[in-house]
């Protein structure tokens, strides 16, 4: 098909900011992916996969959730139309003035919802994990208590990366990324080379909870510099009858709430864990670690990158351009997540053998993470797309339909998780997540479809056929390769487990993207674009 240049250019230009900034955001999300993997793997050589550290991931659960929710999510989803609404139309100053005013508010909330979580925590943490004995109950809410603080640091930096990324800035959200996990590694190393601490558990890992605190407060940190050489405009203001303050209050609320209710399907699968054997728990957090790499990694830094784009689409009326947007993100985030939860799939027993079976950890808590992980790689495929179709929602300042969506899920969510804890144990759990997730996807997607009319539905299809086959193609061949490697290598040591996965791996790519290629998926030009490489649509630039 004929592509006009006049059609082609913005496109093109569009596709290379893109990349550019999905390659930053993804880049820090791998170093934070692999910090994050130092913190629990040296956490669970520590203290084994057992109660104490279901008690540490259980408090964990409260900021975890607090920095998904609101950097992440509720935050910059919102307050990205608002502020990002003035600077498409020419009022900068006026953003500033509303941005102040959100930050000296959200300030004092959080300052309040702080102080009923550091005297409520027990009565948090039962209602968490219900199963727990008495002095796991302790133990849990005193680390809940020093983590809790971190809630403050993660709002205040919600708002400063809404403004960074409001203007096209994603450095000091790379930045915030990589450094979170930096201090809670420090003491891990510091814990490894002082056995004395380890003579008493719970004052040692007290210390854990610690470094996530200081890791928030860099997090924070680290956006002064970027807004400075912004020109910051902060004023000391709070003026909540503003129309711009009452906007981004209207937006935020169902944000908020579809938010919480997406990560309220880990609490339901804590809840019930909780009432588990010791160490299913831990096992969950391991495989839910796991499959959430992918999302971060391409979903999340795709839709951070292109959020601010669909939002001055929006605002500015540019209707095709944002179905265009939309069909892009969700093309390319299918690409880059199908093949990792076929992956995940093929290779989850040697994958949770390599980077969890050590110290303390046994056999038999890899394969029980194995396990969960297997149910929980199907959702990849629901999750990844539902990032970049809420952030749709929020472009258009529709923040209702992704919370009533999300409920509906939730509700779901539980049910299957009731239904199928006890037949399944720690996998129902994990494929009722998974099962929960799907149903949204489609949902949304098939709302997203009424609200715009067309969606560039045929090639979103064309390339989720295509990636599918890449992936079946894929999957078996990793399988294969990395069933002959055990065979032939053994898995007793780690450098015959790493050749095993590493190869496995290896194949897989080359085949994926070798299938896709056969294809002609236009998807396999854009992983070359992020990654810096010239192709075709490029070269079609005039002289």
């Amino acid at each position: 098909m004929n592509v006009s240049k006049e059609n082609m250019m913005p496109e093109t230009s569009a596709r290379g900011r893109l990349a550019r900034a999905a390659l930053l955001l993804t880049t820090a999300m791998i170093a934070s992916r692999l910090l994050g993997y130092m913190r629990d793997a040296m956490l669970y050589s520590l203290f084994g996969m057992a109660r104490i550290t279901d008690c540490y991931q259980a408090a964990f659960s409260v900021p975890d959730f607090t920095y998904n929710i609101l950097v992440g999510g509720a935050l910059a989803s919102a307050f990205i139309p608002v502020f990002g609404g003035y600077l498409a139309t020419g009022q900068e100053d006026e953003g500033w003035y509303v941005a102040s005013s959100l930050f000296n508010a959200i300030f004092l909330i959080l300052v309040i919802v702080i102080s009923c979580g550091e005297i409520y925590a027990p009565q948090f943490v039962r209602i968490l994990a219900p199963g727990f004995s008495s002095d796991a109950i302790a133990l849990t809410a005193q680390l809940t208590r020093i983590m809790f603080f971190q809630t403050l640091f993660m709002g205040l930096a919600g708002i400063m990366i809404g403004v960074l990324n409001s203007y096209k800035r994603f450095t000091g959200n790379a930045l915030s990324i990589m450094l979170y996990n930096v201090p809670v590694v420090l003491v891990g190393f510091y814990l490894l080379h002082h056995q004395v601490l380890l003579n008493d558990p719970g004052h040692a890992i007290t210390y854990y909870s610690m470094g996530v605190m200081v890791g928030a407060a860099i997090s924070l940190l680290v956006q002064v510099p970027s807004l400075l050489r912004l020109g910051m405009r902060y004023h000391p203001v709070l003026n909540l009858r503003h129309p711009g303050v009452k906007l981004f209050g209207l937006l935020v609320f169902p944000v908020l709430i579809s938010q919480s209710v997406t990560y309220f399907n880990t609490f339901v699968t804590q809840y019930l864990a909780s009432s588990l054997p010791g160490g299913e728990l831990s096992a969950s957090k391991i495989a839910l670690r796991i499959m959430m790499l992918p999302l971060g990694l391409f979903a999340t830094s795709i839709g951070v990158a292109i959020f601010p784009t669909m939002t001055e689409q929006a605002a500015q009326g540019r209707w095709n351009e944002f179905r265009r947007s939309i069909s892009l993100g969700v093309r390319i985030t299918n690409f880059l997540t199908f093949p990792a939860a076929a992956g995940l799939v093929a290779l989850g027993l040697p994958i949770t053998r390599l980077f969890f079976q050590f110290g303390k950890l046994t056999p038999q808590d890899a394969t029980l993470a194995s396990t969960a992980l297997f149910f929980y790689s199907f959702g990849i495929i629901g999750y990844s797309a539902e990032i970049m179709l809420t952030r749709a929602f929020y472009a258009i300042k529709d923040t209702l339909t992704p919370v009533l969506v999300t409920i509906g899920m939730i509700v779901l969510d539980v049910v299957l998780s009731i239904l199928l804890v006890k037949p399944m144990g720690l996998g129902g759990l994990a494929l009722a997540y998974s099962a929960a997730g799907l149903v949204e996807m489609i949902a949304l997607l098939l709302i997203l479809r009424i609200r715009l009319g067309h969606m560039d539905g045929k090639r979103i299809l064309s390339s989720g056929i295509g990636t599918i086959v890449s992936c079946i193609v894929m999957g078996i061949a990793c399988y294969f390769t990395a069933d002959g490697l055990q065979r032939l290598l053994g898995v007793t040591h780690k450098l015959s487990q790493v050749a095993a996965v590493g190869g496995s791996i290896a194949v897989g790519i080359v085949i994926y993207f070798f299938v896709a290629y056969l294809l002609r998926m236009e998807e396999v030009q854009f992983t070359l674009e992020m990654l810096g490489r010239r192709f075709r649509i490029r070269r079609a630039r005039p002289a």
